[in-house]
């Protein structure tokens, strides 16, 4: 019987340093609906116990306590307003109000919108959340500031503003790069030294290309992503960037901006073929995730479900620089049969 000789954090590290770890690290993300039917199926009594028994290598996640002002119900901090939309088996928030979507002007902007403060938070707090956790691996600090800027603007406008109004694009992604840096810095400074992982992320792919061209992700979003970037690596942390979609176009210049962990590898889309990545850039990033969870997961039967970890650990995993996971949030329609197959096939075949 193999026998564990890391820590969670330590397996982490090993692969993030593109050193060997004892075995496989696995990583596990998924919706509220998921959990609580896949802690059914296993008999778990809590989610804390469900990670230990399918062997998750847990990822703790710190953040400040919001202490600013009140929101009203099904409002968040910039104004937008959302609401629940029901579909089998859960739910999602959908942003049905968007405060910036009528201004013409930087200036209109300026005189009648207050955009959140980091004074608006309490980071006091962080260091108690990871007391008794410190062998896990923890990931504190976040930026993705297009999501925010469609909130604020409307998805479509959000896309036209890229041509037709530059300047206000330009001053709102500023300002959300801005807040998400000071957060992120306050988070370090609250406990130095602790915090290994930070998320830069933007999803800049759709199932067959790009989203935006590459000479629109470079002027608006590249130069405060690298910003963010190069503020994780002077804090001794690394960089895990999501992006959902085909962006083997752009990859490159993510990867000289300073990205060491890619989430997730859809290769299912198009440019992203596993054995393409880990060829051209297994030695520059860590591949995280690669259990498709469009198709193979929710509706594959378990044998695919098992050859595809199998192919995922000989392909990604060759020569180190893999964390298995799912691609996204696990959904209730997964099979829970299908999620313990995936977890338990790796761990027995994840040994190095």
């Amino acid at each position: 019987m193999k026998k564990e000789t890391m820590t969670p954090k330590e397996r982490w590290l090993a692969v993030l340093q593109h050193k060997k770890p004892d075995r496989l690290p696995l990583d596990y993300n998924a919706t509220t609906e998921a959990d609580a039917l896949l802690m059914k199926y296993m008999r778990c009594p809590d989610t804390e116990s469900m990670l230990k028994k399918l062997h998750i290598d847990v990822c703790v996640v710190v953040g400040p306590k919001y202490v600013g002002p009140s929101t009203p119900d099904g409002t968040d901090i910039y104004g937008c307003r959302y609401r629940n939309v029901n579909y089998v088996g859960g739910s999602y928030a959908e942003c049905t109000y968007h405060p910036l979507a009528d201004y013409k002007s930087v200036d209109e902007i300026k005189k009648n919108y207050k955009w959140p403060d980091p004074d608006w938070w309490d980071y006091s707090d962080i260091p108690k959340q990871i007391i008794g956790k410190e062998d896990n691996i923890v990931r504190g600090g976040h930026s993705e500031p297009m999501l925010f800027y469609k909130y604020l603007r409307g998805d479509i406008q959000a896309f036209v503003d890229l041509i037709e109004n530059p300047e206000i694009a330009h001053y709102c992604l500023d300002k959300l790069f801005e807040l998400s840096y000071e957060n992120t810095i306050r988070i370090y400074e609250a406990i130095p030294g602790v915090v290994k992982l930070t998320f830069v992320a933007e999803d800049l792919g759709g199932q067959e290309d790009l989203l935006y061209s590459p000479e629109h992700i470079r002027e608006f979003l590249l130069p405060g992503m690298k910003k963010m970037m190069d503020l994780t690596h002077q804090n001794g942390a690394y960089v895990m960037h999501h992006s959902d979609g085909a962006i083997r176009k752009i990859l490159p210049a993510m990867i000289e901006a300073g990205i060491d962990i890619l989430n997730p590898v859809q290769w299912r889309c198009k440019g992203m073929d596993r054995e393409g990545l880990k060829r051209d850039f297994g030695d520059k990033i860590v591949f995280h995730s690669g259990v498709d969870n469009q198709h193979t997961l929710p509706f594959g039967t378990k044998d695919e479900v098992i050859k595809e970890v199998l192919d995922n650990i000989r392909i990604l995993g060759r020569n180190g620089g893999y964390i298995l996971a799912p691609c996204h949030n696990i959904q209730s329609n997964t099979p829970p049969e299908n999620v313990v197959a995936m977890y338990e096939t790796a761990y027995e075949n994840g040994w190095q």
